[in-house]
């Protein structure tokens, strides 16, 4: 979506990136669209704040976003189908994106491992992950994305996210794809 303004059809509660901050934006408020990746929209305010609504409330960007949000929920689940496989745990990090960045957290280098054991009745996954910077705001977003994302890969029955600041997170993690993207090359 090109970074033109569209106006809220109801209140809705987002996010405020960097700080995480839960904030309600009512209807009528005025944002323009920053990034649209993974199927959520970070906004900018009119006070120029950097918001991130999820794709639960697109409905209130309007049909366009809502239908974008549908399409990106069904292309992750057709890539997911059929039995637990890690690799698809792996596809399904690839559609978590940094609010801020528009690179997905495993293009970014946030995602230092995977891996799984069995449980009654499928797997638990448990990702080793960390962030671009400790304090990172957003980061138990990024959590409940991650958590979210293992979930819905067939088979996994529970997900936990170690956050880990060790080794820490430098621009150097980043695959090549998401430094020439940035500009760091």
């Amino acid at each position: 979506m090109p970074r033109e303004p569209v106006t809220l059809l109801r209140a809705v509660e987002g996010t405020e990136i960097p700080s995480g901050a839960k904030v309600t934006l009512p209807e009528g408020a005025w944002l323009v669209v920053q990034q649209s990746l993974g199927g959520t929209f970070t906004l900018m305010t009119d006070r120029g704040l950097l918001v991130r609504i999820d794709a639960g409330d697109a409905d209130a960007l309007g049909a366009a976003f809502e239908a974008q949000a549908r399409a990106a929920a069904e292309v992750r689940a057709a890539a997911l189908e059929g039995p637990f496989e890690e690799a698809k745990v792996w596809e399904a990090l690839r559609q978590v994106y940094d609010p801020e960045i528009p690179s997905s957290i495993v293009e970014l280098g946030l995602v230092y491992g995977v891996r799984s054991e069995p449980v009654e009745g499928g797997v638990r996954v448990i990702v080793e992950m960390t962030l671009t910077a400790p304090g990172c705001g957003v980061g138990p977003v990024l959590v409940e994305d991650v958590r979210r994302g293992c979930l819905a890969v067939p088979g996994v029955k529970d997900a936990e996210v170690d956050l880990v600041f060790d080794p820490p997170w430098d621009p150097s993690r980043m695959s090549e794809a998401a430094r020439l993207q940035l500009g760091f090359m």
